[in-house]
């Protein structure tokens, strides 16, 4: 018996390496944009989550910069304390009005804003309903919420409805939790029905709309303004750092909900507040997201157009449903989705494979951005076909 309380670290990395589930990390040497540099090599880049093309925006670059000057690098403390900030404030204002929601708080980062919604929300007297594909932020928070946690299979209303049939009379409280854009699938939620089923059990319901916000919705303002849900009571979670371009996170809903998470969501209490230039940069990409439809229109524009031409040139690969710029198709292991990313850098293609525990099935994720060209679509299918996936 090895009694090395360590040894277990290198046993466990070995059973990684062999099952092909390694991760170690890709260095970019430019801007973010459609086409980065790659280990000194410029490739097209089907792997951000830049969805409008704003994380390089000058705007947001010019906003940052002057934040820096006007209050330094840091927020030096939480928002309680030190931490605040007029700028904070601004942002906070800028989502509710988005959102159309009551209020607003932001937090420094989205993962952060779910344990802390639901760390808040819920105990060990309530009931969590999560579906099965759920992001791993939404998933932490259930646990350590302490409340009882059931998974439902993915998008399952009817599984759901039975779930809550079955045991929502024997809790406090009951929260179902969701994503609105599933990250690695690209899919949504039905939020229709979940808020229908929210209100018919007495369920308070919280969607995490990170891959929707600025991207899903007639103003960019999420799946629950694409849905027609807006007004609805329900707990609107998301990040800044995907297709606002910038870090940090907000959860949007009723003042009191709001307030009472200023008092209890511990990963807002107790963490330093959002920097100065995060906070400036997200407050900038809010309003160039209102003023410049036009960008979300180029980004449906090209994911329309990628969608045909796989369609057309690659009847033989099959995308996983989406209505978002997500495009999934999958492979049947870890070492061909692994293979496949190989293939696709070496083409000047970088779209990673995405493999379990992300995800229960191995794929090649393309996120599409507002920032692509034609050309960058065309080439990405042209080298696909040379595959023969």
């Amino acid at each position: 018996m090895n009694n090395h309380p360590y040894a277990w670290i290198q046993a466990s990395l070995a059973t990684i390496h062999h099952a092909d589930w390694y991760r170690s990390v890709q260095t970019i040497h430019s801007l973010p944009g459609a086409t980065v540099l790659l280990s000194g090599q410029e490739v097209i880049n089907f792997a951000s989550n830049d969805y409008l093309g704003l994380a390089a925006d000058q705007r947001l670059q010019k906003a940052a910069i002057t934040a820096i000057k006007d209050f330094g690098t840091g927020s030096t403390g939480s928002r309680l304390l030190s931490g605040h900030r007029e700028l904070h404030r601004n942002l906070e204002q800028a989502i509710t009005s988005t959102k159309q929601t009551e209020d607003t708080v932001i937090f420094s980062s989205g993962y952060l804003a779910n344990l802390g919604a639901i760390t808040a929300i819920v105990g060990k007297r309530d009931l969590i309903l999560s579906d099965q594909y759920n992001h791993s932020s939404l998933k932490n928070g259930a646990i350590l919420s302490g409340a009882a946690l059931v998974e439902y299979p993915h998008c399952d209303i009817i599984k759901l409805t039975e779930k809550l049939q079955e045991q929502r009379q024997n809790y406090r409280r009951c929260l179902i939790i969701t994503d609105s854009v599933f990250s690695m699938d690209g899919d949504l939620c039905p939020l229709p029905q979940l808020l229908d089923l929210a209100e018919k059990f007495s369920c308070m319901l919280l969607v995490d709309e990170a891959h929707a916000t600025g991207v899903m919705g007639e103003t960019g303002a999420g799946c629950v303004e694409y849905f027609g849900c807006t007004g609805r009571e329900l707990i609107q979670v998301g990040t800044l750092s995907k297709a606002l371009g910038s870090l940090g996170g907000y959860v949007a809903g009723s003042s009191a909900l709001v307030d009472f998470l200023r008092n209890r969501a511990p990963s807002w209490i107790y963490t330093t507040a959002l920097s100065p230039a995060d906070t400036a940069a997200a407050l900038a990409a809010v309003e160039i997201v209102q003023q410049e439809p036009e960008r979300r229109q180029q980004l449906w524009d090209n994911v329309n157009y990628l969608k045909r031409l796989i369609t057309e040139s690659l009847p033989n690969l099959k995308l996983l449903p989406s209505e978002s710029p997500i495009l999934c198709f999958q492979l049947p292991d870890a070492a061909t989705a692994l293979k496949a990313g190989k293939h696709l850098r070496e083409a000047g293609i970088f779209a990673p494979a995405i493999r379990p525990p992300t995800v229960p099935t191995s794929r090649i994720r393309l996120s599409v951005m507002a920032t692509h060209t034609y050309l960058h679509l065309e080439q990405l299918v042209e080298v696909l076909k040379r595959m023969q996936l």
